[in-house]
């Protein structure tokens, strides 16, 4: 069931583990199916180095699990994605990692600013906030991310992670690599800066990017 949508979700999970942004067995990658209602989502505790599309379960919105092999559960995070889903019916792709620069942020409860130009693939406003704290795998942390999520498509969660989502895998996993880049950038000039803030971008100034009507196509 839903195999070519899990060998999205496997290929998302090991180019993650690659750049270093879910090293280990962290994090966690989700695609919803609008077809069938179901989630496919990386199971608990897989090493990614062995992770293949018979790992990926699949569930329902309201938690039940509909297909799993015999020796692996749902991710222990996996309410926080059908929260996310069940508040936002655009979204059908979830990323949720720990990567280093965006976590530190997330430790700090510090949300990222628009500082670059990139922070416009983020969401409308740019700013990357986070989310108030949330023991991991409870429904009260997937509550207070989805209400966040409500009006951003990525954010941190405090002394957590980060987690972005998209109308697909690849946007979702793109956005994911945005803001862990735009957070190195942000600590850099930082530290750079002996602590001093960066000037952000105004929101109006990001909505107002356009492709150069001077290139004649």
């Amino acid at each position: 069931m839903l195999e070519l949508l899990k060998e999205k979700v496997v290929a998302a999970a090991k180019e993650a583990d690659r750049l270093g942004m879910c090293k280990h067995k962290s994090g966690n990658f989700s695609i919803y199916d609008p077809d069938t209602g179901y989630v496919v989502i990386t199971p608990s505790g897989v090493a990614r180095e062995v992770l293949a599309a018979e790992h990926i379960c699949v569930m329902d919105l309201d938690g039940k699990v509909i297909e799993r092999s015999a020796d692996v559960k749902p991710s222990s995070e996996a309410m926080m994605h059908l929260y996310i889903y069940k508040e936002r019916t655009d979204l059908r792709a979830i990323v949720h990692t720990h990567a280093c620069y965006s976590t530190a942020f997330a430790i700090m409860n510090k949300p990222i600013p628009p500082i670059v130009y990139e922070c416009a693939y983020l969401g409308a406003t740019g700013t990357v906030p986070v989310a108030p704290y949330g023991r991991a795998g409870t429904v009260d942390l997937a509550e207070k991310v989805a209400a966040v999520m409500k009006e951003y498509d990525c954010c941190l969660m405090e002394s957590h992670g980060a987690i972005a989502a998209d109308g697909t895998m690849d946007g979702a996993f793109l956005k994911a690599q945005y803001v862990e880049e735009i957070a190195e950038m942000y600590y850099i000039t930082l530290a750079a800066g002996n602590g001093a803030e960066p000037q952000a971008l105004p929101v109006e100034e990001l909505q107002k990017w356009a492709y150069p009507k001077e290139i004649i196509l």
